[in-house]
């Protein structure tokens, strides 16, 4: 079976539920990206976040980090995703936060956002791009929406060893929907051709434990009841479900593939700037 596709569960206690990666993260409303918390306040302090900026967050997942960067700073706020489950998810918890004076919430695609040019003083992906088959073509929309002088700025998983082992490449392929991750300099490359200036990449090394701890570290009060929640559908999908365990065992990762995660992958911060003409 192939996990790129979509399978739907005929006996889920949820018909909408498919079998994919992102169907899933919809259907539990929790998203999360590497380096966590920490790696989010790295990356808006690289592309100068401040409290009179407009911001847009690309694949905004369940809405966290648009909704931690409006508690933080006071800004302005859009966040966009091609999911409406995740937009759905998002706009219950800005509404349970109280900002939505502050936070929009739109079900977009990236490479077709639907915002005039100039529009945003930043531009913010935390592991969307390497979800992006045409990243030079989303790189270009990204330049389009952004002010001069303003940043966009990614957070993506980056091959900091390479060549990476062919069974983990194939493994994270099939199972995270075709995910493309770059080495540093593939990534500084796209930046670099869409005529981004002042370009700063930050490469990061991460450990199954720190990974953990950063996760947790993003979460407040009240996302971490998110959080328990979504593990116990998880678990309640493990035990009503038969399509889902099997699901489960054919993408649980081979010890090569455990042993060989953290030695070669891990997150970069790329930031550059548009240059005023």
């Amino acid at each position: 079976m192939d996990k790129n596709e979509d399978v739907k569960m005929t006996s889920s206690p949820d018909k909408e539920v498919k079998l994919s990666y992102f169907d899933l993260q919809g259907y539990w409303g929790f998203t999360k990206h590497m380096g966590g918390l920490n790696a989010t306040n790295k990356l808006l302090k690289m592309c100068y976040v401040t409290k009179d900026r407009y911001v847009l967050v690309v694949g905004c997942g369940a809405g966290i980090t648009p909704i931690y960067i409006a508690k933080e700073y006071g800004c302005k706020v859009v966040g966009v995703d091609i999911s409406q489950k995740m937009i759905e998810w998002s706009k219950k918890r800005v509404k349970r936060e109280n900002l939505e004076s502050n936070v929009d919430f739109k079900v977009a695609d990236a490479q077709k956002l639907p915002f005039n040019d100039e529009t945003f003083d930043a531009v913010i992906c935390e592991s969307v791009n390497a979800f992006i088959e045409d990243k030079s073509g989303v790189m270009n929309e990204y330049y389009r929406v952004t002010k001069p002088g303003g940043y966009i700025g990614f957070n993506e998983c980056t091959w900091i060893k390479t060549p990476p082992p062919k069974d983990l490449v194939h493994y994270l392929n099939r199972t995270m929907s075709g995910a493309n991750f770059l080495t540093p300099s593939g990534w500084i490359e796209l930046f670099k051709n869409v005529g981004l200036g002042q370009i700063t990449p930050k490469t990061c090394e991460i450990t199954a434990f720190g990974q953990w701890r950063d996760e947790m570290n993003q979460l407040g009060s009240k996302d971490i009841n998110d959080f328990m929640k979504s593990w116990s559908k998880f678990f309640d999908l493990l035990i009503k479900n038969r399509e889902f365990r099997s699901y489960t065992k054919e993408i649980w990762p081979s010890m090569s593939v455990v042993r060989n995660l953290f030695n070669y992958l891990g997150y970069g911060l790329y930031v550059g700037q548009k240059v005023d003409k």
